[in-house]
């Protein structure tokens, strides 16, 4: 599959490089108002390719997305130190516009992943924008937050983070919503698991697990500026979904026609992914606490978007 991701950036470029070497896609196309960028982290991808897979890798202008698959959608302003992702909002709506009008006139029949900050309200902004059905308008939501989780989750048990199963629901940032009550590992109720394992999940340790996974993004941004790996591979992982139709579980962000008796709002739910975009929206069995912290992380998201008229 042909994938064109805008914007060269740290996240662009980090989920080109992720495709490149993972071979999901077999052409990436880069483009970026700094065509110089673009040029530079192509070539530079490129030439790790030969260790890895046959991905061909260029830059190009809006044009050279003709025949893509899936946009990725990585353009913006990055993201201050201590500034909240919902505080990118008015800088990055303004980006928006231009871009999706001119990824639509090159690649109409491509599947837009949605990677800006703050990616729910972008995801939201791209659908009202593009014109596209919804399921076609995919936020990487809380991909990266959930496999935040199942690592921290993983760490604690002394397991393989790819044996646990645990979702992270609703925005991606402050009001996110770990789901400690569907969490497994190997089939078993996490708490269970832990108990077995000698390495029980007490108040203290799922504090500690419950931070590590809200303020991630910000200890990052203060040691390095941004962050960009974590979220390329996740990127990566939802081309693959789409590229091979796989139908995998994954928790990305979609415009939602009703989450907890909140209309039209676009937040992370646990979606059945395949070569058509989103295929079904799952709605798992929670607590009263984690339905309450879900509710308001959508009515959060959806007072953010009804502000720039989404």
């Amino acid at each position: 599959m042909k994938v064109g991701i805008v914007g060269a950036g740290m996240v662009g470029s980090a989920a080109g490089y992720a495709l490149a070497l993972t071979g999901h896609a077999s052409h990436v196309v880069l483009v970026d108002r700094n065509a110089a960028l673009a040029q530079a982290q192509a070539e530079d991808i490129a030439h790790a390719v030969p260790f890895a897979s046959a991905c061909v890798v260029e830059a190009g202008d809006y044009p050279a997305l003709a025949g893509a698959g899936v946009v990725i959608l990585a353009a913006g302003v990055a993201q201050k130190p201590g500034e909240t992702r919902l505080e990118l909002l008015g800088r990055n709506a303004e980006v928006f516009a231009e871009v999706v009008a001119e990824v639509r006139r090159a690649a109409p029949e491509a599947i837009l992943l949605i990677a800006s900050n703050p990616v729910d309200v972008m995801t939201q902004a791209a659908t009202r924008m593009s014109g596209l059905p919804p399921g076609r308008v995919i936020g990487s939501g809380t991909i990266l937050d959930t496999a935040r989780f199942r690592s921290l989750l993983a760490r604690h048990l002394g397991v393989a983070p790819q044996s646990v199963h645990a979702l992270v629901l609703g925005e991606h940032g402050d009001s996110e919503v770990l789901a400690w009550s569907t969490a497994r590992a190997g089939s078993v109720p996490i708490g269970a698991f832990a108990d077995q394992m000698g390495r029980p999940l007490d108040a203290a340790a799922r504090a500690a697990i419950d931070e590590g996974v809200r303020r991630a993004a910000y200890r990052i941004i203060a040691g390095k500026g941004a962050t960009w790996y974590g979220i390329g591979a996740g990127l990566a992982r939802i081309v693959r979904a789409i590229a091979a139709d796989q139908r995998d579980v994954l928790t990305v962000s979609m415009l939602t026609p009703e989450v907890m008796g909140v209309q039209d709002v676009a937040l992370s739910l646990p979606r059945v992914i395949g070569a058509a975009g989103v295929l079904a929206d799952l709605h798992p069995e929670l607590t009263a606490e984690e339905s309450e912290g879900l509710a308001a992380s959508a009515r959060l998201l959806k007072d953010s978007a009804t502000t720039l008229g989404f």
